[in-house]
């Protein structure tokens, strides 16, 4: 199920417009969006999980039309979400958690065990499902979290930094089971850690000036780096490229 953003537009009150005629498709599989801090990359996920109205422009999830009530109704069902912060009552199990999660998303209470352990295991956590909550790791509660997010089974998972604030084995678990949610579904991502789009995302896009600058690949992207003597030799091709994007549209007049 692809989102599809046409001439987007949003502002706040008394500031500049933040998203500025973006357009830009993501499809099946993993996805990342990059952008410096302030870019927008909040608010366009906001928009999409339908957290902020659509105001100008059209944004889809699918064939759902997110500036109507009913098309903003329907796309609930489809969309997974993983904010950046969240919290665990930490008296409840895992099972709990997730169930309760399913629940809340429209499934019969009958239903929501099965499919907690349906998103436990895809998440590599049925093994703790009768643990509470707030004996867990970091890393284990980011799973819970998206586990959680799965547990109606959308076709659409949005993750804001999900392995952000996690020491380096933790992050490498959470990217491994992100990798593998990308099989059945559009799964994006924001982040500010290349790592993390580097192992995970077969394409990108870069929001800078409230408009995808870039969308494609890795190669790509390192193929938009100027050969300029002396340039750096520190960072990755893909680093300095993307450094030196963001540099250019902050040039514009």
């Amino acid at each position: 199920m692809r989102v599809t953003a046409e001439g987007l537009d949003f502002g706040y009150r008394n500031r500049r417009k933040v998203l500025d005629g973006l357009t830009w498709t993501v499809e099946p599989g993993v996805t990342g969006l990059l952008g410096p801090n302030g870019a927008g990359k909040t608010t366009l996920l906001s928009l999409i999980v339908t957290l902020l109205p659509v105001r100008g422009g059209r944004l889809l999830i699918g064939e759902h039309d997110l500036s109507t009530g009913t098309g903003r109704s329907r796309a609930r069902h489809e969309l997974g979400f993983v904010p950046q912060r969240f919290s665990l009552t930490g008296e409840l199990t895992v099972a709990e958690t997730v169930a309760y999660a399913a629940w809340t998303h429209g499934l019969d209470r009958r239903e929501c065990g099965e499919a907690a352990r349906r998103a436990l295991e895809s998440v590599d956590l049925a093994g703790l499902a009768d643990r509470r909550t707030r004996t867990l790791s970091g890393g284990q509660r980011q799973r819970v979290g998206i586990a959680a997010a799965l547990a109606h089974d959308p076709r659409v998972l949005i993750l804001d930094e999900p392995t952000a604030g996690l020491d380096p084995g933790q992050r490498l678990r959470v990217r491994e089971v992100v990798a593998g949610l990308g099989a059945d579904r559009t799964v994006l991502i924001s982040t500010h850690l290349i790592e993390d789009v580097a192992h995970l995302c077969t394409r990108i896009g870069v929001l800078a000036g409230g408009r995808i600058e870039f969308q494609g690949t890795f190669p790509e992207l390192e193929a938009l780096i100027d050969d300029v003597p002396g340039a750096s030799a520190y960072g990755s091709g893909f680093e300095r490229a993307y450094d030196r994007l963001i540099a250019r549209v902050g040039e514009r007049p």
